[in-house]
C-alpha cells in the first residue's frame, strides 16, 4: 500500500469531521515521503493545518466552490480532455475495466474518473504502474495545480506532490491548451446547473464492494500511520 497515495487522495475528498481528526496522521505520512522534496512537503503543510483545524462549514464551502462549481477545476480527470463527447464515456469504462483487473470494484457515487476514486486505486497498485498512470494525466495535473496557484489555494500543492510522484514533466502544448480555457465563476449557478443537466453520466457499480467513502478509507489506514520518528513511509 503506498500510504502517500492515500493520503493524497483523502486530502483531495470532500471534508469532514473524521478526515479532519485523521489530517494529523495524514500529515505525518506526507512529512516522511523522501519522494517528495523537501520544498513539496513544505508547502503542503499549509493545507494539512486548514483541514485539520479550520471550520467544517467554511472548508466545506470552499471545497465545493473550486471542485463542484468549477468546471476547469473538476476532480473528473476526463471531463478535461473529452468534454462530453462520447470519448468520455469510452475511457470510463476502460478505466472501469482497469479497476475491476485490479481487484477493485467502484462502490461510490463518484464517477470512475475522480481524482481521490483514481488516488485510492492507485495505493493498491506496483509502484511502477501508479506513475506510469500518473505521468499520462501530468499535463491535466499542472493544468489545475496552475489554476489553483491563481486563487491562491493551499490545494495547488497537492498536484505539485502527484507530479513528482509522476517522475515526469509535462507536456507544454497540453498544459497550455488546458490553460486556455476561461475559469469558471463559481457563484454563477444557473451555468452551474446547465453543466450538470447536460453532462449527467451514470454507471451502476457493485454495491457491495470495492472503492470505499472515506469513512471507510480512513479506517483502513495503516497502523500506525504517522511512522516513528527517523522511519520514512513505504
Amino acid at each position: 500500500m503506498d500510504r502517500t497515495l492515500k493520503a493524497l487522495s483523502l486530502i483531495l475528498s470532500y471534508p469532514s469531521r473524521e478526515l479532519q481528526a485523521a489530517m494529523p496522521d495524514i500529515g505525518g505520512v506526507l512529512a516522511a515521503d523522501s519522494r517528495l522534496t523537501a520544498a513539496a512537503r513544505r508547502e503542503l503543510r499549509p493545507l494539512v493545518e486548514e483541514l485539520s483545524g479550520g471550520d467544517l462549514y467554511d472548508l466545506e464551502e470552499r471545497y465545493v466552490a473550486l471542485f463542484d462549481r468549477s468546471r476547469t477545476l473538476s476532480l473528473n480527470l476526463f471531463e478535461h480532455v473529452h468534454g462530453e463527447s462520447r470519448d468520455r464515456g469510452t475511457a470510463m469504462v476502460s478505466l472501469l475495466e482497469t479497476y475491476r483487473d485490479g481487484g477493485f470494484e467502484l462502490s461510490t457515487t463518484e464517477l470512475p474518473d475522480h481524482l481521490p476514486v483514481l488516488l485510492e486505486f492507485l495505493a493498491t497498485r506496483p509502484a511502477e504502474e501508479a506513475r506510469e498512470i500518473l505521468a499520462d494525466a501530468a499535463h491535466i495535473l499542472e493544468a489545475l495545480s496552475a489554476r489553483l496557484e491563481r486563487r491562491e489555494s493551499a490545494y495547488g500543492a497537492v498536484f505539485a506532490a502527484l507530479l513528482q510522484l509522476a517522475g515526469v514533466e509535462a507536456d507544454k502544448e497540453a498544459v497550455a491548451e488546458l490553460l486556455e480555457q476561461p475559469d469558471d465563476d463559481p457563484n454563477d449557478l444557473e451555468a452551474l446547473d446547465a453543466v450538470w443537466e447536460e453532462s449527467e453520466i451514470r454507471f451502476s457499480p457493485d454495491p457491495n464492494a470495492g472503492c470505499p467513502q472515506v469513512r471507510d478509507m480512513l479506517s483502513r489506514m495503516d497502523e500506525p500511520i504517522n511512522p516513528a520518528p527517523g522511519v520514512a513511509a513505504e
